[in-house]
């Protein structure tokens, strides 16, 4: 019988219709946890992001892994759709939260890129910063009170990017570098009380949209190398997901509480592999044929 680390553990995913909240929500089944998903994006009701992925065939991956997968649809940028959520788990699971997963975003449609801040709509920027950081806020404000009367839990912020490089668009950039911010701040307030909370980013993730872009599927993702080099350096979403999940299985986590951590340094901390086998390190590619050219030049 497979060890299941997570068994006993309860974790929300926030934005887990698709991409690495997909991932992370089935890692965290395959580890045996029960795993409520929430999203905007259910059957016969699509999103602004106008997407065909929902939480109800995330919910049912998460079974499929092993877990007990539970799809509930949640307004995050609406204080009473969270509020909710968790009064449903506290109800459900007898006060009990052990790992918040923030990976709401929704603002790839929005971002404008290559265009400067004071040309970019002002209404998609702000929009970009309600989804990706008030979100985020309104739910672990609502979620930490259950994990602080347990005294124990682990809050995840999903990010783009580890450093203060800037990601190419002002409102993206301020977005993503803001959720590294968040994790940073919720860890000093949160380690009294024996919570702790970290941000983390995945390399250049094959996400659903992502495959859709290059043209290809998962079973052929390689044939879209020939568009983009760089695309040979990608990970899938589980790869992260098993990062989130080493980190929720860990006893000693707090040690890493109000870092910046990477999907790929894990993986060699941890000793995971992706899907496949392989261990993509998407900052050393990142170092060795991108940055490293920008020098040249």
């Amino acid at each position: 019988m497979t060890e299941q680390p997570l068994s006993d553990r309860v974790a929300v995913v926030a934005g887990a219709s698709r991409g690495a909240g997909r991932g992370i929500a089935v890692e965290l089944g395959a580890g045996g946890a029960t795993v409520y998903v929430t999203g905007r994006s259910v059957r016969g009701r699509r999103s602004e992001m106008n997407r065909p992925e929902t939480i109800d065939e995330t919910a049912k991956l998460v079974r499929e892994a092993g877990g007990q997968g539970i799809a509930v649809r949640v307004d995050h940028t609406r204080p009473e759709d969270v509020r909710a959520l968790f009064r449903r788990v506290a109800a459900e699971r007898d006060g009990r939260l052990d790992v918040l997963v923030n990976d709401i975003w929704g603002g790839d449609p929005l971002t404008e890129w290559g265009t400067p801040f004071w040309e970019h709509s002002l209404v998609n920027g702000l929009r970009m910063q309600e989804l990706a950081v008030t979100t985020h806020i309104i739910t672990s404000w609502h979620a930490a009170p259950l994990m602080v009367a347990r005294g124990s839990g682990l809050i995840v912020e999903v990010t783009d990017g580890e450093s203060d490089r800037y990601r190419g668009s002002f409102f993206y950039d301020l977005a993503k570098a803001s959720v590294i911010r968040l994790a940073l701040s919720q860890a000093e307030d949160l380690r009294p009380h024996g919570v702790s909370a970290v941000a983390i980013t995945p390399g250049f993730l094959r996400s659903e949209a992502v495959l859709e872009h290059f043209g290809v599927r998962e079973d052929n993702w390689r044939d879209g190398v020939a568009r983009d080099p760089h695309f040979a350096a990608s990970e899938t979403p589980r790869y992260i997901g098993r990062a989130v999940a080493a980190l929720a299985a860990d006893p000693a986590v707090a040690s890493r509480s109000g870092r910046m951590l990477t999907s790929w340094d894990l993986a060699g901390e941890y000793g995971f592999t992706d899907v496949d086998g392989s261990r993509p390190d998407w900052g050393a590619h990142l170092r060795e044929h991108v940055l490293a050219s920008r020098q040249d030049d």
